[in-house]
């Protein structure tokens, strides 16, 4: 129960404006640290501060940690290569690749630096591929290599390529075990997880932001519109909306906060494809992560080995219309794949992998991406709203922590515990 993990705090009165008045017969609680979202960002967060020794709770509205795009990605750490120079993007993800590889190491937690290639199969594609490797460069991103294809299919004998860039600090990992070992180091450290509990708004009391706080069974009849009669006033110091999909959503109900500065949401469904030869785990074509150059949306349908040798195909970009409140706020995306869609993915594949055979993938999985783009728009950077934005003290929002959030999971945990807490 939702009252188990509060610690109570003393009930004061504050006159609240008339369409707060629903609100007002809610029991108030304080706390001092509220992190919002158990994806590996607010896991990551979340042990940042308890690392700093603040008192730190963890709000999700699932049943366990990682339920949405942190199980349903590539687990891949990337080496940072993509990013416009001084971005969010390519600063964290730098620093945070080598973050991880050092705490991956020292707790024992599976991962693989096994490389990556960016192929262009066409002349027309090696100007991009020159523009990957000195925006790589300027990123500071270590060892990179372009290749001939005569050098690229040395180390990759199934490839089609005309050019490679080599990339050899990009790998893969176990993200379930990565998210497991953050709760439980937050744990250690005095931090508290409430599961299927879900914060559905909040309103400004002074300069602080009061949550608004249910369990989840709460949301299941909503109809998106009614107004929510919350279970708890939250009261909290630092705020840190790290709530993945629904981020933004969330931030658009915290009443007296500029909505303004909130960016529009957008968001895109990614298919993966598993190749099913029955030796392919035992000899898998391709020993590297295999990248073509990137596209519209995303990176490419690229081909990623899991830590146990198993080949798959993807993401693609589906764009998604229209996405209430509801499907937010309870997960509610179509994870299905389409049989369908595997039609699209064998001449993307066969670019770079001509021998893939009629019949060999089989649907795996999808995930939905947070963007802050839509269809032909430029992509964003991560968008990290702090008080010096907003105006609203102890206050962080974090919108539109797609790929590489993994990889940059723990250096925007110190950045965000370096906003709130200085230094």
């Amino acid at each position: 129960m939702l009252k188990q993990v509060f610690v109570r705090g003393v009930k004061r009165r504050f006159h609240l404006p008339k369409p707060f008045e629903t609100w007002r017969n809610a029991p108030k609680e304080k706390a001092e640290c509220v992190v919002i979202g158990a994806g590996i960002v607010g896991l990551a967060v979340a042990r940042e501060l308890s690392l700093k020794g603040k008192e730190v709770l963890v709000l999700d509205s699932a049943p366990t940690f990682g339920t949405a795009a942190s199980s349903r990605n590539s687990e891949v750490i990337h080496a940072g290569i993509y990013y416009p120079s001084n971005s969010f993007k390519a600063r964290f993800c730098v620093r945070g690749r080598k973050l991880l590889y050092h705490y991956c190491s020292q707790r024992g937690i599976p991962h693989n630096q096994i490389g990556k290639l960016i192929v262009a199969t066409g002349t027309s594609e090696i100007p991009k591929l020159n523009q990957l490797f000195n925006r790589g460069i300027q990123n500071g991103v270590e060892n990179l290599r372009m290749l001939d294809a005569s050098e690229a299919i040395k180390m990759e004998p199934e490839l089609h390529c005309v050019k490679a860039l080599l990339s050899p600090a990009s790998g893969i990992l176990d993200s379930h075990s990565l998210m497991l070992s953050l709760v439980g180091e937050a744990e250690t450290n005095g931090a508290t997880f409430s599961y299927n509990t879900a914060v559905i708004g909040g309103h400004l009391e002074g300069n602080q932001m009061v949550l608004h706080v249910c369990e989840t069974k709460t949301l299941t009849n909503w109809d998106g519109n009614t107004p929510l009669q919350p279970d708890l006033l939250l009261m909290p110091i630092i705020v840190v909306n790290s709530s993945g999909l629904s981020a933004l959503t969330l931030a658009k109900r915290f009443h007296g906060l500029n909505t303004a500065i909130i960016p529009p949401a957008y968001y895109a469904r990614g298919s993966y494809f598993i190749l099913s030869n029955a030796n392919s785990t035992r000899h898998p074509p391709f020993k590297h992560l295999i990248y073509p150059v990137p596209e519209e949306g995303g990176l490419g349908v690229h081909v990623t080995l899991d830590l146990d040798g198993q080949l798959k195909f993807g993401p693609d970009v589906e764009w998604i219309p229209h996405v209430p409140d509801t499907t937010n706020f309870l997960n509610k995306f179509d994870y299905s794949v389409s049989v369908d869609r595997v039609a699209r993915f064998y001449p993307e594949i066969r670019k770079y992998y001509p021998n893939l055979k009629d019949g060999s993938l089989i649907p795996g999985y999808a995930g939905i991406r947070p963007k802050l783009h839509g269809p032909g728009q430029s992509a964003c950077d991560f968008v990290i709203q702090g008080e010096d934005i907003h105006g609203v003290g102890g206050l962080v929002n974090l919108f539109g922590i797609e790929s590489p959030g993994l990889t940059s999971s723990m250096a925007i945990a110190e950045y965000v515990a370096a906003l709130l807490l200085g230094g």
